[in-house]
């Protein structure tokens, strides 16, 4: 049996059209929300809560209490010459 993890990966990217996309990588987690704080401190907190509600954590890999860990994906932007 592989160990139980500790961490929840995220990772948050520019909405299609308007703000930002936040997608769990260990769960079935999907969120968005119009700016990055309210993504974060709102919607992917209280997905991923109410998403574990009452499951046995094992049973997705991972140990009690674990923590979320966020990467931001961002597009690269370039020096352009005037």
């Amino acid at each position: 049996m592989a160990p139980l993890q500790q961490t929840i990966k995220a990772v948050i990217r520019a909405g299609d059209d308007v703000g930002y996309v936040a997608e769990c990588l260990e769960i079935a987690v999907v969120t968005q929300g119009r700016t990055l704080d309210e993504t974060v401190k709102h919607h992917v907190q209280e997905a991923t809560a109410l998403h574990l509600e009452g499951e046995h954590l094992a049973d997705f890999g991972l140990r009690e209490k674990p923590t979320l860990v966020l990467t931001m994906e961002l597009d690269p932007t370039h020096a352009q010459a005037s």
